[in-house]
């Protein structure tokens, strides 16, 4: 398995990260993909990456953090993004839920310019969206598919799924897809294609093991929900979601 998103930066990993990579391996997660969010954490998930094989990155400013999206901020991610283990630009997006953070126009402003970089690049992106699914729609079709890339944690409905995966993107699903509350992104999980699907824990959030801070390891409880919904074994939800992510990154988990 691969988890397709998460934060190995987070400061609730500072005192046993490497316990936490060796439970995710003994897991069978074979790589993780550890998130920036702004220009000092696209930083660590790259002192991750090189301190650790299993661990890649991906670098670039999260929405909550458009303001500091300057010309500054696009140098160093630009830079960062050449680094051999990183393998795309994000968390980047928009997140509509929190009023306060960053204006919408600047969260669009900020979206737009990081998917013109990964474009430039040749690199994939990795896309955050709470309550803009309209907006991120938009933008999307907009660009006709380019850069292809991955809508995490994803919240939208199906409709908005199948036409991002027209455009290119897979669909990640996190550990929420495991709660006992959410029968409609469920129901999402078991009507799309798993060709088309990934799987995170976006760690430490949204734990399957409520009450418990979360790590890549759980990734093995999204795969084994995934299968419970789809009817498949949990081998195939994990062998397929892994070559998923190798396709869209061009990269050979655990190399």
């Amino acid at each position: 398995m691969i988890d397709a998103h998460c934060h190995l930066d987070d400061e609730r990993f500072a005192r046993d990260l490497d316990a936490v990579i060796a439970r995710a391996q003994e897991a069978g997660v074979t790589a993780i993909l550890t998130a920036g969010v702004d220009v000092a954490s696209s930083r660590a998930a790259v002192a991750l990456a090189e301190r650790y094989d299993a661990v890649y990155a991906v670098v670039g400013i999260h929405p909550h953090y458009a303001a500091a999206y300057d010309d500054n901020a696009r140098a160093e991610i630009r830079a960062l993004a050449a680094h051999r283990k990183v393998v795309g630009i994000g968390e980047i997006g928009l997140d509509f839920h929190y009023t306060d953070r960053a204006p919408r126009a600047m969260q669009e402003r900020g979206l737009g310019a990081q998917l013109d970089l990964a474009e430039e690049l040749g690199k994939s992106v990795v896309i955050h969206d709470r309550d803009a699914h309209a907006a991120l729609r938009a933008i999307l079709q907009s660009r006709r598919g380019k850069p292809r890339g991955i809508l995490h944690c994803f919240s939208g409905d199906l409709a908005m799924a199948r036409e991002a995966i027209a455009l290119g993107y897979l669909i990640s699903f996190a550990g929420n897809v495991t709660f006992k509350n959410a029968p409609r992104l469920q129901a999402i999980a078991a009507a799309l294609p798993l060709d088309y699907i990934v799987i995170e824990t976006d760690a430490p959030y949204l734990s399957p093991l409520r009450g418990r801070r979360n790590e890549p390891a759980n990734v093995r409880h999204v795969a084994t929900k995934i299968a419970e919904l789809k009817r498949l074994e949990p081998a195939t939800v994990a062998q397929t979601t892994t070559d998923n992510l190798e396709r869209l990154f061009g990269f050979p988990a655990g190399k």
